[in-house]
């Protein structure tokens, strides 16, 4: 590890500035089994940060402040099994976007949006696709998601 990155962090990090901090630590511990590695109180009781680990990854948060609007997200988290994770963040108060679906581009994934708001893309790897290119019935990629995106095979 690059003495310039904290232990257990890679280059990029998502931050999340949202409401309600304490639920959204609930829902990403009992969604995807997230460990929490700190949370830090601001004097009026708002949580200022916080750090959670899910899988091999870090995701920090806080309250918003005044020079701080809230900006919920999209995230896209690589899990073993998409369909028990899904099942587990809509448990967990999860809003179904849309189910477990195989997509052309190679992964079977899932969208949940959370309590405060970020789109969790949750995917599963179940086949390799060659950079630009889709598998057979490609085209309805295309339909859905805007030509130009991908070369049709």
């Amino acid at each position: 590890m690059p003495a310039h990155i904290p232990e257990g962090f890679h280059s990029l990090t998502p931050y999340l500035v949202v409401d309600g901090v304490a639920r959204l630590l609930d829902f990403l511990r009992d969604a995807f089994g997230t460990e929490e590695i700190g949370r830090y109180a601001a004097p009026d009781g708002r949580i200022m940060h916080a750090v959670v680990r899910i899988g091999d990854s870090m995701l920090e948060m806080g309250e918003p402040a005044p020079e701080w609007s809230p900006m919920p997200c999209g995230l896209h988290l690589y899990v073993e099994d998409v369909d028990a994770v899904y099942t587990r963040a809509t448990e967990a108060g999860g809003v179904s976007l849309y189910g477990p679906d195989v997509k052309p581009y190679g992964d079977r994934e899932a969208g949940v949006r959370d309590p405060a708001g970020n789109v969790w893309y949750i995917a599963t790897r179940q086949e390799q696709v060659q950079t630009g290119r889709v598998r057979k019935g490609g085209a309805v990629f295309v339909a859905d998601y805007g030509a130009g995106c991908w070369e049709l095979t």
